[in-house]
């Protein structure tokens, strides 16, 4: 292999490892608004805007990351589940894990 595709692939894992390394629980705030869950599930996730969606503040970190995980692999497909798999398409594992942890926080 050449000295130039090392470098481009190093180079390249190098920006996919800082883009999901450098997300911590303390981004989950920003995450939560940025990957638009308020607009169904409300500030903090305290005031859903249909009586059918549900109240995230408080919820446990492993259940929520579960229920994410389980939609976005369509694992989970019932309900609202096909509304949220839009959503969650492009939310990483460490996204997921830091908007979980941000949730479960919330009083």
């Amino acid at each position: 292999m050449s000295k130039m595709k090392q470098v481009i692939i190093g180079a390249g894992i190098a920006i996919l490892t800082m883009g999901s390394a450098g997300v911590n629980a303390a981004d989950g705030a920003a995450l939560y608004t940025a990957k638009m869950c308020q607009t169904c599930h409300g500030a903090e996730g305290k005031a859903p805007i249909m009586g059918m969606y549900p109240k995230l503040n408080g919820q446990n970190k492993d259940y929520l990351v579960a229920q994410m995980k389980d939609i976005k692999s369509g694992k989970r497909n019932n309900g609202m589940s096909m509304a949220m798999k839009a959503m969650v398409a492009n939310v990483s594992d460490a996204e997921i894990d830091a908007i979980a942890e941000y949730l479960s926080k919330v009083k």
